[in-house]
């Protein structure tokens, strides 16, 4: 039973750390919490069923899983309807208060921005959860007393090549180091002959596209709703201050020991109080530790 929640949970806490990275990303670079993150998840899962939909007639799935090619095309297609959401909502609202540098009118700008475009979603999509697939999946024993899904192998196998390449391109590419340099010290990286604005565009499209990827696996394992990245933004801070605000890999394993540790608490409790859980262990670990498990400095 504790090797089975131990596994769903690895799953769940595949989709948080992707979609905390883009939130530990807008806060280390762009240096305010973006509370519309969640609602860019959202977004993310729906332009997904978008195309999906519009491909409902092809049949065809790869092996076991339980879609074909359309949901390829999907997941490309929602990483980049939803970067340039995320641009549009950065040049309309937070390209305009960054000049003012007051962080909590950010804030509360990025809280307005995630109640309209969560309520747009609802205008448009309706409040009825939808699917990606009307196919039911069998779980299948991989481990003794441990049953998934094939989809849900996939969400994990795709998860680790996704923080390979996102480390690859922090790590190796001029952009991915310049990234690293702003968020450092916004003022020496403009010195040294950084494009500011072009980092802070890379940074909505790479958070972005991250949040994207997280809100259709979120949407492929369970369900999509309008209220489900706003549900999980809870989780998204959680997996981000307890890695260490700003720092990728703290995400990354906070994501990871959220996920995990809110599926180990239904042994136990409710699952009604899976957020519960979540803030209770970020709580813990900053009162030990208050720049999180691989954080190296505050702001």
């Amino acid at each position: 039973m504790i090797a089975q929640y131990l596994a769903d949970g690895i799953v769940l806490g595949s989709t948080l750390a992707l979609g905390a990275v883009g939130l530990t990303l807008t806060y280390n670079i762009l240096n305010f919490a973006n509370f519309a993150h969640g609602s860019l998840l959202t977004w993310g899962a729906y332009f997904a069923w978008i195309v999906i939909a519009a491909f409902s007639g092809v049949q065809g799935t790869f092996g076991s899983l339980s879609f074909g090619w359309p949901f390829i095309l999907a997941l490309i297609f929602a990483a980049v309807m939803t970067s340039v959401l995320a641009l549009v909502v950065d040049w309309l609202v937070f390209r305009i208060l960054r000049k003012s540098n007051i962080q909590v009118a950010l804030v509360i700008a990025s809280f307005g921005a995630s109640l309209l475009l969560r309520n747009l979603i609802v205008v448009i999509f309706g409040p009825e959860p939808e699917y990606y697939s009307d196919n039911i999946q069998i779980a299948k024993e991989i481990l003794p007393g441990v049953r998934v899904t094939p989809d849900q192998l996939f969400v994990v196998g795709l998860s680790i090549v996704l923080v390979i390449v996102l480390h690859l391109f922090m790590t190796r590419t001029k952009l991915g180091k310049a990234m690293r340099a702003t968020a450092d010290n916004t003022a020496l990286a403009q010195v040294t002959g950084i494009n500011i604005q072009g980092i802070v565009r890379w940074t909505w499209i790479v958070g972005a596209s991250l949040a994207a990827v997280a809100g259709v696996f979120f949407g492929l394992t369970v369900q999509i709703l309008p209220d489900m990245g706003f549900n999980l933004l809870l989780f998204l801070f959680a997996a981000a201050i307890l890695g260490g605000v700003g720092s990728i890999y703290g995400a990354i394993l906070g994501g990871m020991v959220i996920g995990i540790a809110a599926d180990l608490s239904v042994l136990f409790i409710s699952p009604a109080y899976k957020p519960a859980v979540a803030f209770i262990i970020m709580i813990l670990v900053l009162l030990v530790r208050p720049s999180g498990i691989l954080g190296e400095k505050t702001r």
